[in-house]
């Protein structure tokens, strides 16, 4: 069994260089819990997780997955402890982290039972309505904790690319999709799957239907007062994968999609998984956006071995 080094701060932590080459904790992974802190523009706790034998003042890569709980919980604590086992233990993103020796940053953002239509781990559109400051705009709160990290990394002694990495299945995949479309300058590379099939499209309608977000960017402007910037998209390298038995359709429940924009996808790009998946690629390519798509037969809504080893290889290919 492996040891895994916990630490928790309430505040920046800063060291200097003498006491990193001294430093005792990369001979074991190392978590770190970073505490909210709002005057930086966060308001809830993120996870560090730095694999042991990490290089030390080499410059690396930045990889984030974004927190999934799989349900609500008014309990900070059981998202809390969800991100934490993903940074640790069961992700691809801990697999890439581990392999690769580069960092892993999992915010904890909150899904709470409460506000049950409001899906924050998939960064839905009731994310980008909502007034208070503590669900507001995750994506901007997301960024905020990927500057922080640097901050903490660098006084750790590791040095990271401005863009960074991201990485996720299922919810955090779908976050991660739109995420890319509002920050794309921000991302070295991506690498998402299990996530209905349905894709955010790099259209403002069709079949003369106006899509606005999270299905297309009909009304992009107005939610973020920025155009799509479809070049810096198009240059991010993407692994996006699915598979062939995957069945989770979140399209079909009230707290991933409303009643409009159900009957939008499913008459217009796809009824059921599979067809919407392969719909997607069409209307990216269309575009001149072309990710690494794959199907893996015999693979519902899960990872495997070969899917972890594909991602990594699909990472360390962007790190050369």
């Amino acid at each position: 069994m492996r040891t895994i080094l916990i630490l928790v701060f309430t505040v920046n932590y800063l060291v200097s260089s003498a006491q990193v080459s001294n430093m005792h904790f990369f001979k074991n992974d190392s978590l770190f819990i970073m505490k909210k802190q709002p005057e930086k523009g966060f308001y809830h706790d993120y996870i560090l997780f730095i694999p042991k034998e990490i290089p030390i003042n080499k410059k690396t890569y930045l990889l984030v997955e974004p927190n999934n709980t799989g349900r609500t919980s008014d309990s900070v604590e059981v998202h809390k402890r969800f991100a934490i086992d993903l940074a640790s233990v069961s992700s691809v993103g801990n697999n890439v982290s581990t392999m690769l020796k580069i960092p892993l940053l999992v915010p904890v953002f909150p899904r709470p039972s409460t506000q049950g239509l409001i899906y924050t781990h998939a960064l839905d559109r009731d994310v980008m309505l909502e007034a208070s400051q503590e669900l507001n705009r995750l994506d901007l709160q997301l960024l905020a904790m990927i500057d922080d990290a640097k901050q903490e990394l660098k006084a750790l002694g590791i040095q990271v690319h401005s863009k960074v990495f991201m990485s996720g299945f299922s919810a955090s995949a779908t976050f991660i999709n739109r995420f890319s479309f509002i920050h794309p300058k921000i991302l070295k590379a991506l690498a998402i799957g299990g996530f209905n099939g349905e894709l955010m499209l790099p259209l403002s309608e069709i079949n003369a239907v106006a899509l606005n977000y999270p299905i297309g960017i009909n009304d992009f402007n107005k939610l973020f007062n920025k155009q799509f910037d479809i070049n810096s998209y198009r240059q991010i390298p993407q692994f996006i994968y699915m598979g062939k038995l995957d069945q989770n359709d979140a399209v079909q429940f009230d707290d991933a999609y409303n009643d409009n924009e159900r009957q939008i996808i499913n008459t217009h790009v796809g009824l059921n998984i599979q067809e919407r998946y392969l719909k997607c690629q069409t209307l990216y390519q269309r575009k001149n956006i072309f990710p690494i798509f794959k199907t893996y037969e015999k693979v519902g809504h899960w990872t495997t071995a070969d899917i972890n080893f594909e991602v990594i290889r699909f990472f360390f290919d962007q790190m050369k």
